[in-house]
């Protein structure tokens, strides 16, 4: 059986979306043909604990880890943060508005910190994992990024063993991230992300992206470059475990629950739709006393403004953090789920790994984003659910009122299978064997 080292920051017990991809791959690749060997951050800063996630972990797997230095402790000393409060992804407050601290902390951030915060964990993890793979005989690693970094480890790794095999899989994209813009950056720093960015596009023997826009995107950049290996960039997606969902009779909410599960962002928020759910509560009785808004997660200052101003508060229950076996019963006990894309340059590119999940839990998902973009084109081939536009307030009404009054088309149970997380470990060791 072939030896795949992971790189991977995010590793159980770190919650949230980051960690579900790999962990699901681990699962399932001895069953193909691989053993894997995870390496992460024996003490990194993880937004959300969750214990739950253990059971995924194979029993007797390596996994290694080593110490990381991260400028956090600083950070919170500046913002007025208690040093065991926890750094929120992307750009969240949830208690009130950014001040002139966060900015500045955001600037630092872009500009000193390149690619990101673990940065200072490279070259301590080049020396230990190049002597580790030089004694246990390893056939092929794997960066897991963002953060980023993890990418430029495997790129040390690859340059000290020419023979490896690199595959760079991308979450996220890196120059083309929807908050790419905010960090600031002056030109060198903005020119040093670009750099790093192409030097490992042009070093991976393979480039995975979980959809097919950011791999067209890192496409271009590469052949501007003047690369020649078309081949090497290709698609895995997310998607769902049969594992997780909780089986036998689901006792469904009460209300009309519009579930969002994850964390709402100012990015995020939905203005468009507080809109159309303020207009139909005043013109339908009915909706009014059905009507609940499940948000499950953390949900940023500015959106709960937007609710507010709307006169939707009455209408919300607010549920914390929850480990992922209980939001897998969250979702499954919904009416609707609710997806939302950034309102971003890159959104057509973006599809979460949530809508794969929503997708599991048989539960209508109501999405709002490009019509024409990556999640677009899922949902309409799996007949999953309904989006309209960022902007679409009348089809937005359609197709909530059409959900609130029962009329639901049926999936596309074929299509839907594919997303499976078996499958896509399948495909992806398919694609590790063309490489050895």
């Amino acid at each position: 059986m072939k030896k795949v080292l992971i790189l991977t920051y995010y590793w159980p017990p770190s919650g949230g979306a980051g960690v579900q991809r790999w962990l699901k791959f681990v699962k399932y690749m001895r069953e193909f043909g691989f053993e894997p060997i995870v390496y992460t951050a024996e003490n990194g800063e993880m937004p959300v604990i969750d214990d739950s996630l253990a059971k995924d972990i194979p029993q007797g797997m390596t996994i290694l880890k080593t110490p990381i230095w991260e400028p956090y402790t600083f950070y919170k000393r500046f913002i007025g943060r208690k040093k065991e409060d926890k750094i929120n992804a992307s750009f969240l407050n949830e208690n009130k508005k950014a001040g002139i601290t966060e900015k500045i902390s955001v600037w630092i951030r872009g500009n000193f910190f390149i690619p990101d915060a673990r940065k200072y964990w490279i070259s301590p993890s080049i020396n230990y994992l190049d002597d580790f793979i030089k004694k246990n005989k390893i056939d092929i690693i794997i960066s897991s990024g963002p953060p980023h970094s993890m990418h430029l480890i495997a790129l040390g790794l690859k340059k000290k063993n020419k023979d490896l095999k690199w595959v760079a899989d991308f979450r996220d994209p890196w120059t083309n991230i929807d908050f790419y813009e905010k960090l600031m950056l002056t030109k060198w720093a903005d020119n040093k992300h670009h750099q790093q960015e192409l030097s490992v596009l042009q070093n991976a023997d393979l480039v995975l992206s979980v959809g097919q826009t950011m791999s067209n995107e890192f496409l271009a950049m590469y052949q501007k470059s003047g690369g020649k290996d078309l081949n090497k960039f290709k698609v895995i997606t997310n998607g769902f475990d049969d594992d997780d969902l909780k089986t036998g009779i689901v006792n469904k909410d009460t209300k009309f629950s519009i579930a969002h599960i994850g964390t709402l962002v100012k990015d995020r928020n939905p203005q468009v739709l507080w809109k159309v759910l303020k207009k139909i509560v005043q013109e339908n009785e009915k909706f009014k006393e059905q009507l609940e808004i499940k948000l499950v997660g953390k949900i940023d200052f500015f959106v709960k403004e937007q609710i507010e101003l709307f006169g939707l508060t009455e209408f919300v229950n607010k549920i914390e953090y929850l480990p992922h076996d209980k939001v897998i019963e969250e979702q499954q006990r919904s009416k609707l789920l609710l997806l939302l894309v950034n309102n971003t340059k890159n959104a057509k590119g973006i599809l979460t790994g949530k809508f794969f999940e929503y997708m599991s839990a048989k539960v209508p998902v109501l999405a709002i984003g490009p019509t024409d973009g990556d999640l677009a084109e899922i949902i309409n081939a799996t007949n999953s659910g309904l989006i309209s536009g960022f902007d679409d307030e009348a089809t937005l009404e359609k197709n909530i009122l059409n959900y609130f009054n029962g009329s639901v088309s049926d999936r596309n149970e074929e299509q839907i299978n594919k997303y499976s997380r078996k499958a896509l470990t399948k495909t992806l060791c398919e694609l590790l064997k063309n490489l050895s």
